[in-house]
């Protein structure tokens, strides 16, 4: 079965096909023949053109949305690097079902759902708001060895896209990207360090709020990790076994799973981003299905995005993970999609746009 999963998770990475460039080209046309100064509503117009690509419609409604949020525990934190208890997975799971944690109560508010899936968490989980989709009790501790066999990763892998063929079967036009699991900070770190070989400096952060002393510690355990388990840069699956966690590894099924069913994705803050470049460096098609949200507070997302080549919509000092930027990209989406579907053009506005040639759109 390990191995089929394997050769399922290859296939569906082959198999993934560009976003459509001409429908996106002519949501661009369109957009810019909309009442208004070409790029005058920045990142709205860009969003709305992506999306097009996405469905191949100019037009879009995408009303029903869902964050899919994979749990799991880390097995580093025998080590002492995270500031919160691992207990604190667990309770923050079934808080997510009670609707009570911060990504809960902000989807709530634009009307979209939260699919939490359990892939990794260590212990016994009797909630039926929680799918099980459990691959073993917390990933081992990558600075012992790796978290997991290369087996399990490609498992969670299509744990991911499965969750996004179901999303889809259940009608969900647009999926945001959540996790939840103490230690994850340091996984991620650890594999943005990797790629980047810049220094844990640089690329590990204080998480959700650790201590000087505990920020040492982590830096030093970050640096342990990729010495003792030298992953293949070559092979991202590799590299997320030996160094990630089931959460991530699950997400970046998440992000393929979305490129290949053709959904928009919503990439959150820092362990949801790692996730993505674990995607992209699958198959680099994947980013064409990937709408970037806020920027993470966490210390090595900057370096992060300019490994990817992306940048965040929105810098409002978030660090939750969680999903908890998507609820405000969904509403940007929504904008995007009003913003073609409502705006006047020139002509239904009975504009002469002949103006427009003679000033540069960089004075509005």
């Amino acid at each position: 079965m390990e191995n089929s999963a394997k050769i399922k998770v290859q296939k569906l990475i082959r198999e993934i096909a560009s976003a459509d460039l001409e429908a996106s080209k002519q949501a661009q046309i369109y957009i810019d023949g909309l009442v208004k100064p070409p790029g005058s509503l920045g990142r709205l117009e860009s969003v709305g053109a992506k999306i097009a690509g996405i469905t191949g419609k100019i037009k879009n409604k995408l009303p029903k949305k869902c964050i899919i949020v994979m749990c799991s525990d880390n097995g580093v934190v025998e080590e002492g690097v995270a500031s919160a208890p691992k207990s604190v997975t667990l309770m923050q799971t079934l808080n997510f079902a009670k609707g009570i944690a911060g990504v809960s109560v902000l989807a709530n508010q634009v009307n979209a759902d939260v699919i939490i899936v359990d892939v990794g968490v260590d212990a016994d989980i009797d909630d039926s708001k929680v799918i099980d989709r459990k691959i073993r009790k917390s990933t081992w501790n990558i600075s012992k060895g790796p978290a997991m066999t290369y087996e399990e990763a490609c498992q969670a892998i299509l744990i991911g896209i499965n969750m996004v063929k179901h999303a889809k079967d259940e009608g969900y036009q647009v999926i945001g990207t959540g996790e939840m699991g103490i230690g994850n900070t340091s996984t991620s770190s650890a594999i943005l360090t990797a790629y980047t070989g810049l220094s844990t400096d640089k690329t590990v952060g204080k998480g959700a709020g650790a201590s000087e002393e505990t920020y040492n510690l982590k830096k030093a355990i970050v640096s342990k990790a990729i010495e003792v388990n030298q992953p293949n840069l070559h092979d991202p699956i590799d590299v997320v076994a030996k160094l990630g966690g089931f959460d991530i590894a699950a997400l970046a099924g998440v992000f393929i799973g979305a490129a290949y069913y053709r959904i928009p994705v919503i990439m959150d803050g820092f362990i949801s981003s790692i996730a993505a470049l674990i995607a992209i460096k699958l198959n680099d098609k994947v980013k064409d299905y990937i709408i970037e949200s806020h920027a993470s507070e966490e210390q090595g997302f900057s370096h992060l995005m300019q490994e990817m080549g992306m940048q965040p919509m929105f810098n409002m000092g978030m660090r939750l993970g969680e999903g908890s930027g998507c609820p405000l990209t969904f509403t940007v989406i929504d904008l995007a999609c009003a913003m073609v579907n409502e705006m006047a053009t020139f002509g239904e506005a009975q504009i002469d746009k002949k103006y427009l040639e003679q000033i540069s759109e960089f004075e509005f």
